[in-house]
């Protein structure tokens, strides 16, 4: 097995073209036509990571956060960022990172913590924009049938619950061909109407080299008359955050406590208390203090997410509780979910967990 091919396992999962456009994802260090002796999984990559791999024969770290995040002018080994890309080039340790885009999908990362807290009816808290696109393509009518079929098989018409999804419409197509064409129907230089059959499908992004490749090879034409354009709506199956609701609803003080036990943390830094029943909870891993007001417009009694700052609590402005419980602490679980999703992927060799914590944050 190569690099590649997990890797085209986590983009299943975690599709590079979800990340934020300020991230860093993919294939940070190494070669995809690498042959993989063993996966390691972690939340960061620090030099006592690549230790770990090389002591565990593992050749590729998947880890969560990216350790090249902004451009590296020099690689000296000046600091821990140089060292470990430093380390990994020289054991010939490959390293991926999925960070926001597995942030944005809606069983990653903030499923994740919803999970650990038993959360029912999760939906995402920010649905994407920017990721639907719409194709638009014109067939001869008897040609119809096949082509919106391949274009389903690919991946096209999927909408919530829905697929196989198109709308068509009958209508009559021109063409005249110039010297050097070849037309399926009809003569060069010659007027040409035919019957044709206009199909509108939508997909998300990720598939468009995937849609197009299947409306090239299976159109009839010489010359594919289409449009791709991206829509403005918002995926509500992709984006950042979860809501959802506990099985039963606790006052402040005891849903602090379960959070912190939950999240392992050594404190919870909270928002004042209302006195209020907690029922509905939002959830966002990391930093997550720009979804506070998201949190408020979708109802949510509390939000859990991390690395609020002091004037930030004061935006919960009685509408809500907001939980800090450290951004290590929310983020913890995403390893596991990768190697649980890895596992079922590949059979040929263990994936294996981090057994290093790379917190670098410690409470007394």
């Amino acid at each position: 097995m190569q690099i590649k091919d997990v890797t085209n396992y986590i983009e299943q999962l975690a599709p590079l073209s979800y990340a934020e456009d300020f991230d860093n994802v993919g294939l940070l260090i190494g070669n995809y036509t690498t042959e993989v002796t063993g996966i390691l999984v972690t939340l960061d990559t620090l030099e006592e990571t690549v230790d770990e791999a090389i002591a565990k024969n593992c050749n590729l770290i998947v880890s969560f956060h990216p350790i090249v995040f902004s451009g590296l002018k020099k690689i000296n080994g000046n600091n821990y960022v140089e060292r470990v890309v430093l380390k990994a080039i020289q054991h010939n340790i490959a390293i991926y990172a999925t960070h926001t885009a597995l942030d944005n999908v809606n069983n990653g990362v903030s499923a994740k913590m919803g999970e650990v807290l038993g959360l029912e009816n999760m939906r995402t808290l920010i649905p994407k924009k920017g990721i639907i696109k719409k194709l638009t393509t014109y067939v001869p009518f008897a040609e119809a049938s096949n082509l919106r079929e391949k274009l389903f098989e690919a991946g096209a018409g999927n909408i919530g619950n829905y697929d196989n999804c198109s709308f068509n419409v009958e209508g009559k197509g021109s063409y005249k061909g110039n010297e050097n064409s070849n037309p399926t129907v009809g003569k060069k230089g010659e007027l040409m109407f035919e019957e044709e059959t206009c199909i509108t499908v939508t997909f998300d992004s990720y598939l468009e080299g995937k849609i197009l490749s299947a409306l090239f090879k299976n159109h009839p034409y010489e010359e594919v008359a289409y449009e791709v354009v991206t829509l403005d709506n918002q995926n509500q199956n992709v984006g950042m955050g979860m809501i959802g609701e506990l099985p039963s609803e606790m006052n402040e003080k005891d849903f602090l406590l379960f959070v912190k036990k939950a999240f392992k943390t050594g404190c919870v830094r909270h928002s004042e208390l209302l006195g209020k029943p907690i029922k509905k909870v939002a959830v966002l891993g990391g930093s997550g203090s720009f979804a506070i007001k998201n949190a408020i417009r979708a109802g949510a009694d509390a939000y859990i997410s991390a690395d609020f700052k002091y004037h930030e609590f004061f935006k919960a402005e009685k509408n809500i509780l907001l939980a800090d419980v450290g951004h290590y602490e929310s983020e913890q679980f995403t390893k596991n979910l990768l190697v649980d999703y890895l596992n079922k992927k590949i059979s040929t060799f263990a994936i294996i967990l981090s057994e290093k914590s790379t917190n670098p944050i410690y409470y007394i």
